[in-house]
């Protein structure tokens, strides 16, 4: 008697297509989360037991000479552990997203080619996110349409040009912060001169996932316990000589890029006599604070990550982190 079979056993399960072709792929691994968590710490453990190498995604430690000030690795750990993309640019030279994910991306493959695991480690969400997911094919700017949003919301407020947005690209306006005026209007700007929508191009984006095998490990703290670290840090930048490692940068035509590092600001105040040393160090843990926190919620909102207790058992999170 001949055998039937259920045709819809022959269908291969979504999820088991899904693994199989993810089998194939190269495994890269991220640790992320706020300044000051212990990143740096748990890159160097992990790649020691899995046999990878780390890719910064830190924006300012990009940057020679700006050790301090940028926190970077300590040198001890980059001994230790092969680190990619620090003291790769002079504090005079600009940087953006576009050259960093074209050199991570390089990178990446060339630790891969030698078979080891990429581990990119770091705290800055744009540059996560556009490894992640790439970057959209840029549309030149127009400063005629610019000039005339900006004019709009000088005179009716930021309000109107935002619901402008959400008449036109609904979608990009849910994504954006109604007082996020430059986005805003960059979004406008692009929907006029493609006459298409923001949101659209930036589907169109591929990164990493698509590419690779892609764990995402977000490291956090209690609020508190994350402040009193980043408090010590910043004791520790002023002991180990922020003071002259921000004076002499501030003798060089620093870049935009650079001159965003936290401690430029609050030190030049310093010594142009603005205020003392303890006004200093209570506005550099203040406003340190408060990048932590927008770390943060840049970060929640992706799904994808899996968070891990930055004080829980070094050997359990990396378990955690190595299995499956």
């Amino acid at each position: 008697m001949a055998v039937t079979r259920n045709p819809k056993s022959q269908i291969p399960n979504p999820k088991q297509i899904r693994n199989t072709k993810l089998q194939k792929k190269n495994k890269i691994i991220f640790i992320i989360g706020p300044t000051a968590v212990g990143k740096s710490e748990l890159a160097v453990k992990l790649a020691k037991k899995i046999n990878g190498e780390i890719v910064s995604a830190d924006s300012m430690s990009f940057y020679r000479r700006m050790d301090i000030i940028s926190s970077k690795p300590a040198k001890h750990l980059r001994k230790q552990i092969p680190h990619h993309l620090i003291d790769i640019i002079t504090p005079e030279e600009e940087y953006n997203v576009a050259k960093f994910i074209k050199e991570s991306n390089r990178k990446i493959k060339e630790i891969i080619k030698r078979k080891k695991i990429p581990i990119v480690a770091g705290g800055s969400g744009l540059y996560v996110d556009s490894m992640l997911y790439g970057i959209f094919k840029q549309v030149k700017k127009s400063a005629v349409i610019r000039d005339g949003l900006m004019r709009e919301a000088g005179l009716f407020g930021s309000e109107y040009v935002y619901n402008k947005l959400k008449s036109v690209d609904p979608e990009a306006a849910e994504r954006i912060h109604p007082n996020n005026l430059r986005r805003v209007i960059r979004a406008l700007e692009v929907c006029f001169l493609t006459m298409g929508k923001f949101s659209e191009l930036k589907q169109k984006r591929s990164g990493l996932m698509d590419k690779y095998d892609v764990k995402l490990f977000g490291l956090n703290l209690e609020r508190d316990k994350l402040y009193q670290r980043i408090d010590a840090r910043v004791d520790k930048m002023f002991d180990e000589g922020l003071l002259k490692e921000v004076k002499d940068l501030l003798k060089r035509k620093l870049s935009k890029t650079a001159r965003q590092a936290l401690g430029i600001k609050e030190v030049e105040g310093f010594l142009k006599g603005a205020y003392d040393l303890g006004k200093v160090k209570y506005l550099l843990k203040l406003n340190t604070r408060h990048f932590a926190k927008r770390q943060l919620t840049w970060f929640r909102r992706n799904k994808d990550i899996i968070w891990l207790d930055a004080l829980g058992d070094r050997r359990k999170i990396i378990n955690e982190i190595t299995k499956g």
